[in-house]
């Protein structure tokens, strides 16, 4: 891991996005919450909340960093469900990798959840689109990513 005690605390947070495309029926089923194992978006959610709080188990040498909010939110698009995450903290490193574990996580749970009824799904786009980062106390730049 990397040594980051000599960094000052900041207030930092991360949004990332991705997406699942999948077939029109399967987007009314989603709809109309018809699908058999449930509510797809909810579920899909809380899997990217859960997600995000395990990063450092899951991914080698990440840090294990207090989180203050984890926002996941799963929405039927015209061709598939986009999900964006944003994770905030205050700490010494930043939280790129939970806001992306969430949305990785949520996805997969919508493919788990869509998979007896769609062969075709595909998950892709997932992206890293702003990081910030600001002293205590003092309001933070935006660092736009891309």
């Amino acid at each position: 891991m990397v040594d980051v005690g000599s960094k000052p605390d900041q207030h930092r947070i991360a949004r990332a996005a991705g997406k699942i495309t999948l077939q029109p029926g399967t987007l009314q089923l989603i709809n109309e919450n018809r699908m058999k194992k449930g509510d797809v978006l909810s579920a899909a959610e809380i899997a990217g909340i859960q997600a995000a709080k395990q990063t450092s188990r899951l991914i080698p040498l990440c840090h294990n960093i207090p989180l203050t909010r984890i926002l996941v939110e799963a929405s039927v698009e015209e061709d598939g469900v986009g999900v964006t995450s944003e994770v905030r903290c205050v700490g010494r490193t930043g939280v790129e990798m939970e806001a992306l574990t969430a949305v990785s996580v949520a996805l997969l749970t919508v493919y788990d959840m869509c998979k007896a009824v769609d062969k075709t799904m595909q998950i892709g786009g997932i992206r890293l689109l702003e990081k910030i980062k600001a002293d205590t106390g003092t309001p933070g730049a935006s660092e736009p990513i891309g």
